[in-house]
């Protein structure tokens, strides 16, 4: 199994196009020594040629002329991405759907059916491209307590479960402020021969028991890093909403994400910050923050970054 990170930036990506903050100013200036970030998403495969694509970012078209494993080869109109699953309805997930209408056949989508819900209608995303391409929906069960086993039929050999994340529907989703399992999910996938596990979470707010359970037991954690402090966005004069106001779980404070993975004791375990927002230090390479992070043995990760497992 080889997991790949397209994107490793939070909505807006780094540096964001209308953002002066230190890190944007400083990157444009040439004086803050960063990596240039596209908008969070992942692509799995087994067999290098078909690939799941983890959520669609706005970016998904930079991302697959950076990725030669998702251009055509085999066809006059051809990809590699054999399907897309969106673990949120989030704006910055799933409006790359829209740059793939052109594609040859109909994109099978695997989503709840609440993210299915706000794509039909308060993004209708669906619809919209019934006159292109068109989606062939492939609904994600009802996420109970043990999650959802999904049939991935060319993942083979790995085992994909969705795990239900407490977390708010979209702004323009009629849900909003009206919650249901299945607005956000996690993901583990295990290699079914040699047991590995990755946990993917890019928008983690609350640790819950079943969530800490499966990031124990993985071998690879790619999981939300978007802000440093909760107050990030308030200090910096760009919000007035937390970290947890916006489903977050910040990196530093009591019970952030940092005190969370040093919890976590497996063996040769790998805990990869993604999700970075582009007002968050640790983008900064060689900043204070990140060297607090290498002394807990957490990395971030970055656009390109590839696991064999």
């Amino acid at each position: 199994m080889k997991i790949k990170v397209l994107g490793s930036s939070a909505g807006g990506g780094f540096p964001q196009w209308n953002c002066n903050c230190p890190n944007c100013d400083g990157f444009r200036r040439g004086t803050v020594d960063a990596l240039r970030r596209t908008q969070s998403s992942l692509a799995v495969t087994t067999n290098n040629a078909d690939w799941l694509l983890v959520n669609a970012s706005p970016d998904i078209l930079a991302q697959i002329a950076s990725n030669t494993e998702l251009q055509p080869a085999r066809a006059v109109r051809d990809s590699g991405i054999a399907a897309i699953l969106a673990m949120d309805a989030q704006i910055d997930h799933v409006s790359g759907l829209l740059m793939l209408r052109e594609h040859h056949c109909p994109l099978p989508l695997y989503a709840t059916a609440s993210v299915w819900q706000d794509l039909s209608s308060g993004f209708p995303i669906g619809p919209i491209l019934s006159s292109y391409c068109r989606i062939e929906r492939r609904q994600i069960p009802a996420v109970g307590g043990d999650g959802a086993t999904l049939a991935i039929p060319f993942l083979t050999d790995v085992k994909v479960t969705a795990l239900a994340l407490t977390s708010n529907a979209p702004p323009y989703s009629p849900r909003r402020n009206s919650p249901v399992a299945g607005d956000n999910i996690g993901l583990v996938f295990e290699n079914s021969a040699t047991g590995k596990r990755a946990f993917y979470a890019p928008g983690l707010g609350v640790i819950e028991p079943h969530v800490m359970a499966a990031m124990c037991s993985a071998d690879l954690l790619l999981i939300d890093g978007t802000f440093w402090t909760d107050d990030e966005m308030i200090r910096l004069g760009l919000s007035s909403k937390t970290g947890a106001d916006m489903g977050h779980l910040a990196l530093t404070g009591t019970g952030g994400m940092i005190e969370v993975l040093d919890t976590i004791a497996r063996p040769n375990v790998r805990k990869v910050l993604v999700h970075i927002n582009n007002t968050n230090p640790i983008l900064r390479e060689r900043g204070p923050e990140r060297a607090e992070l290498e002394r807990h043995g957490i990395e971030v990760a970055h656009d390109g970054m590839q696991f064999e497992m």
